[in-house]
Formats: structure tokens, sequence, C-alpha cells
């Protein structure tokens, strides 16, 4: 179970809370006589640094053939838990739009308690492009935003909207999966 893809999502895990403390605390920064976008640049390092992570730990797992139950939870987990913590603290700080951060946050867990349900019922519904297109999608509109980029806002909207469309397609999928349907 302890294995290199795990530990490095469990790396992410770790990593989440302290960028989130990093995004909501610019003053212990600026404090110690370094310029606040220093402080952007220590945040958007630490989700770049977990967000690799995201890609190795499911290569190394495939190609090394190291996948395990403990791994499948907790690498989406971890994700969740790093993007949730970088899309509330922009939304904290003033970069992000409540309304979007909502949006995203609600489709997660409503996937995650499909899946929850899916497992349940020994379904297999998979990850589809969508999904990776839309994880690629927000970790650009988090690194833009979290750098106070131009068309940061812009990306955060098309995350939504590539989150909403890759949640009903899961949805679509486990509905196919449930009623034994070929999609």
């Amino acid at each position: 179970m302890l294995n290199l893809p795990n530990i490095l999502a469990s790396s992410r895990i770790i990593l989440a809370p302290i960028m989130f403390w990093v995004i909501l605390n610019p003053d212990y920064f600026t404090d110690a006589g370094f310029h606040v976008t220093w402080n952007y640049y220590f945040a958007s390092l630490l989700f770049v640094l977990a967000s690799v992570t995201d890609f190795f730990d499911g290569y190394i797992a495939r190609e090394w053939n190291q996948m395990t139950l403990l791994g499948a939870i907790i690498d989406p987990l971890a994700d969740k838990m790093l993007t949730i913590a970088a899309f509330m603290g922009l939304m904290m700080v003033g970069e992000a739009s409540a309304w979007a951060v909502y949006i995203i946050i609600i489709r997660e867990l409503f996937i995650t308690g499909i899946r929850t349900v899916a497992v349940s019922e020994g379904l297999s519904v998979k990850a589809s492009w969508s999904g990776k297109v839309k994880t690629v999608v927000q970790m650009f509109a988090i690194g833009f935003l979290l750098m106070h980029w131009p068309l940061g806002t812009e990306l955060l909207w098309l995350a939504v909207a590539v989150t909403l469309y890759s949640g009903f397609e899961y949805l679509w999928g486990f509905r196919a999966a449930l009623l034994g349907v070929k999609k």
C-alpha cells in the first residue's frame, strides 16, 4: 500500500493546506520584507509542484503496475483537496468569483457521491477525456489567477463550463452503467 504513487498523492494532501495558507497570508511575506509578488510566486510554485505529482502518481502506478485501492481513494481526494484549496483561497482574497467556485465545488462533491454509489453497486464508470480536460483547464485557471495574469477570470469561467460538461458526461456514463447499456 505504501508505494511511490501513493506517497506522491499524499504529498498533494500535505501541500494543499500549505498553499491555502500562503494564498491567505500575503502579509507574512510582505512583513518579512518581500514584495507581494513573491507570495504569488510561492503559492504558484506549491500549486505546480502538487499538480505535477498528479501526473506522475498516475503514470507511475500504471507503468510500474502499482495501482492500489488506497491509491484509487486518495488520488481523487488529493486532487479535490488541492483544487478546492486553491479556488477557495483565491475566492477569499477576492481573485475568484464566489459563484464560479461554488459551482465547481458542488460539481466535485456531486460526482464524488456518484462515484461512491457506483463503487457500492460494483459499477465501473471511467474518467472521460472531458474530465481530464476539466482538470487541465482548472489548473490553468488557478495558475493564471494565482499569478494575477490577464485572462484569469475568463479561464475560470471556461473551467466552470468544462467542469459542468464533464459532470453531465460522467452522470450520463453512470446512468448507462446503472442501466447496463452501452454509451
